[in-house]
């Protein structure tokens, strides 16, 4: 099976005795309450899905991932994951010490030894990740919200990380591994998604699935922008669509607990990294990766992967141009496999169904599959008065 990146499966989750006698020291330490992006952050970090980071990002890590694009130790990396905090609460958060991690509730799941705060340029930081300073951007406007200070070190999850939904999709690292080796799949592709799948996105799938033994459906359910389409009614949509259109015995549906970023070609690595975690050969990487609004060109991700050799990342992307609706041939295609004109090509998009259901358009067949579509129309269809 494909190593894990940087070598290593990170697990930073303490069991029985351990954890419990460590959940209770925690209620003597200074406590942090973390974002929304935080604790996504803190369960990628802890279950392996971001290895080889065993916290988040010190001083030394950021600063290699902002110049370099890789960890200190060599490792492709390039997106920062650091926790922020507002200058009240540094003040706080003492260097050198320990820190509870806590939900807004208040409850205590981590702790984290702090061996470093420090004050980065947040402007440096955005023209790297996302190519720009404008507030306009999500990615940008959440890193400045989360505070201008970040604090460093090694995390350690002591109590429950809560979930109740997707419960029986929810996998770590470790448990794709063993779901792929219990398969018997040698060779898997991921599809990272944050809307519905629909018949592009199923077109250049089962092109990556001719090539290898298993497909992985992995949408990502932490937080995206406000005018996605919600988590619940996606994961509908995947498994309705699983069960009609594509092998059961070569396809597996999985959830990637990370939050949005919307960092384009940078995400478009971190995506790839984290799939590889999970067990993955080969990833994806179609139109307008992790992209939001004009700040990235159409295939901009796709060139980020050349930047790095099979050394620094050993998963394999599986670059595909924009699939369309050919109505010369009746089938989905692209520019390599159509003769199609401009004129007889029928474009599909995730923003275009949005705007069709929202005006309350039954979108057709070449569209997206008949069963999604029903779900997607019930969970936009008004609530009577």
């Amino acid at each position: 099976m494909i190593r894990p990146h940087g070598g290593t499966l990170v697990d930073r989750t303490l069991s029985g005795n351990a954890r419990q006698t460590a959940f209770e020291n925690a209620h003597s330490l200074p406590r942090v309450e973390l974002s929304e992006r935080a604790m996504a952050d803190l369960e990628c970090i802890a279950t392996g899905v971001y290895s080889p980071l065993e916290g988040f990002m010190t001083e030394e890590q950021y600063r290699s991932v902002i110049k370099d694009m890789r960890l200190p130790v060599g490792v492709a990396w390039t997106v920062p994951v650091a926790l922020q905090v507002d200058e009240k609460r540094a003040e706080r958060i003492p260097l050198d010490g320990e820190v509870a991690l806590a939900m807004p509730s208040g409850e205590i799941i981590a702790t984290m030894k702090v061996t470093s705060k420090y004050r980065p340029d947040q402007d440096a930081e955005a023209k790297q990740v996302y190519r720009t300073t404008e507030d306009k951007h999500p990615g940008v406007a959440i890193m400045r919200s989360e505070g201008p200070v970040y604090v460093g070190g090694p995390i350690t999850v002591v109590g429950e990380i809560p979930h109740d939904d997707f419960l029986e999709f929810r996998r770590t690292p470790a448990q794709t591994r063993a779901a792929f080796d219990e398969r018997g799949w040698k060779t898997v592709v991921a599809f990272q998604t944050r809307n519905p799948i629909h018949r592009a996105h199923e077109y250049i799938t089962k092109v990556a699935l001719e090539q290898v033994d298993g497909l992985m459906i992995h949408p990502l359910v932490g937080g995206t922008k406000a005018d996605d389409i919600p988590a619940p009614v996606r994961m509908l949509c995947y498994q309705a669509l699983l069960e009609h259109y594509y092998p059961q015995n070569r396809t597996l549906l999985s959830t990637f607990p990370a939050a949005m970023r919307h960092a384009g070609p940078m995400e478009a690595i971190l995506h790839a990294l984290s799939r590889q975690n999970y067990g993955c050969t080969h990833f994806i990487v179609g139109r307008d990766h992790a992209g939001v609004g004009s700040y990235y060109g159409t295939y901009d991700a796709q060139k980020m992967f050349d930047e790095f050799n099979s050394d620094e990342l050993a998963i394999t992307p599986l670059k595909f141009e924009n699939a369309f609706f050919c109505n010369r041939t009746k089938q989905m295609a692209t520019e390599k496999t159509s003769p199609a004109t401009p004129e007889e090509r029928l474009s599909l998009s995730g923003t275009m169904l949005r705007a069709m259901l929202l005006r309350g358009e039954i979108p057709p067949e070449w569209v997206t599959r008949e069963e999604v579509a029903k779900v997607l129309m019930d969970a936009m269809a008004p609530v009577p008065t």
